[in-house]
This record gives structure tokens, sequence and C-alpha cells, in this order.
């Protein structure tokens, strides 16, 4: 159920915003798993790029050591790795259900006759 009154929203410091720009800049991470990594939506991470490229925002990044680039190449891993046993999962769920409805037996009507013929 929704909330009356005002929405809170988070103020982000240029710092952080520059922090985060760089790290969705590292070679193979990729935006979605920077911002699920910094809990933040992606479009927000998308329009802090735009806006640095634009130079709107300055300022000093901190400084980004190996280990959150690993954590986030590890995040997406996983979540690769889970996509694909969803998929795999509901393309189970989908055999079984194959496999278990019951065929209709044919009725005495659609059988062909070996006395009649035409």
């Amino acid at each position: 159920m929704a909330r009356s009154g005002p929405r809170k929203t988070q103020r982000y410091s240029p710092e952080f915003k520059l922090t985060a720009v760089r790290l969705s800049q590292q070679p193979g991470i990729q935006v979605q798993a920077v911002a699920a990594a910094l809990d933040i939506h992606p479009f927000m991470l998308s329009k802090w790029r735009k806006e640095v490229r634009l130079g709107r925002i300055r300022g000093r990044a901190g400084t980004i050591t190996t280990a959150p680039v690993r954590e986030i190449r590890k995040l997406q891993q996983l979540e690769q790795a889970h996509a694909l046993l969803r998929e795999e999962h509901e393309l189970l769920k989908k055999a079984i259900r194959f496999c278990s409805v019951r065929k209709p037996s044919a009725s005495r009507s659609s059988r062909p006759s070996a006395g009649r013929s035409r």
C-alpha cells in the first residue's frame, strides 16, 4: 500500500556519482550490475554517465580498488547462471506438463468400422 506524504529521495554526492560512473566504465562490467551492487536504479546510473560525459558532474572520484570490480564481475556471473537455471526450470516444468497430460482416447464414432465401406 502506498504511503501518503512527500517521497523521500536520496541525494548522492558528486564523488559517489563519479565513482559509480568510473566503476561502470570498467571493461567487462555492465551498468545493471554496478547499479545493483550500489542499490541504485540503472537509469539513474546511465543518467550520471551522460552528465559526466557532458561535463555537468565534476569533482574527484573515489579510488576504485580491484575488490569491488571483482565482486561486480562475480555478481554478473551469478546473475547469468541464475537466469540460465530459471530458464531450464521453466522448460522442465513445461516438459512435465506435456508428459503428464492424458491423451484423449478416440471415440467409437471416429474409428473406421470394418463392415462399412462407401
